[in-house]
């Protein structure tokens, strides 16, 4: 059956399926978003998107850059976070106890509180012009400061405790089944949480609304929490982060 197929591929098998998606990402975005057409202005109509991306300073614009942060958090996080339900399910099916709904609450839980603070950080550096309407940094010194953090975060131990977690889901859940399907949620989601965040607020750096870089970035996060992958991967990471953080430090002086 596909499911089965589904739990055995390995972790070549699903480098190769999200390279297949980033692809696609980029494929779409590039034949639907030109470059003279980055303002969104001659897509569905000025006033399309004039009302959907503008940041307002009241609940309205909170709400909508909520609704944004969220849809990206499932689309982002929804692969990373297969293997793990994956695991939970065959837990389950083995044991007879267990409660799938309750546990994918609990994370939901978890990715939604971290799209509302989202959401609040990206409208107030938008009100001072530290980024513009599509997300994306206009200061180098924000710039810099983000990738700087993120590359450090990498060599972090929360960082890495975060990740043994992730690519041993398996222990993950032996060790807190008793706490129930729905604290587990919360815990997948926290751990979760703790190996992405700095990631995903790079964000701000390719442009929130730039499907190639955000797809990127969902690839570089899939492949950290793959045990025979995600070990080579880390800490290159964090050095080229760090190299280009500096680098962007650097541009804003000259």
């Amino acid at each position: 059956m596909l499911v089965d197929r589904i739990k055995t591929m390995t972790g070549w098998h699903w480098l190769t399926l999200f390279a297949v998606i980033a692809l696609a990402w980029a494929a779409l975005f590039a034949m639907a978003i030109p470059a003279e057409m980055r303002s969104f202005s001659r897509l569905y109509g000025a006033d399309f998107w004039e009302a959907l991306c503008t940041v307002t300073p009241d609940a309205a614009g909170l709400v909508r850059l909520f609704f944004m942060w969220a849809l990206m958090s499932a689309a982002m996080m929804a692969p990373t976070a297969l293997p793990a339900f994956g695991t939970y399910d065959d837990l389950v099916g083995s044991t007879g106890q267990g409660n799938f709904g309750a546990l994918v609450s609990g994370y939901l839980v978890v990715w939604l509180g971290f799209a509302l603070v989202a959401a609040g950080v990206q409208m107030g550096l938008t009100q001072i012009g530290a980024v513009d309407l599509l997300g994306q940094s206009q200061s180098p010194l924000l710039t810099a400061g983000l990738l700087i953090s993120a590359g450090l975060y990498q060599f972090s131990a929360l960082k890495e405790a975060c990740l043994s977690k992730c690519r041993r889901p398996i222990s993950f859940f032996m060790q807190h089944w008793d706490e129930g399907a729905w604290r587990n949620g919360l815990r997948l989601g926290l751990v979760c949480l703790g190996c992405c965040w700095a990631l995903m607020l790079l964000g701000f750096v390719g442009g929130v609304m730039n499907l190639a870089f955000m797809g990127l970035a969902t690839v570089m996060m899939i492949l950290e929490k793959l045990p025979d992958i995600g070990r080579w991967l880390t800490r290159p990471l964090g050095y080229g982060l760090i190299g280009w953080g500096l680098f962007a430090l650097i541009g804003a002086f000259i």
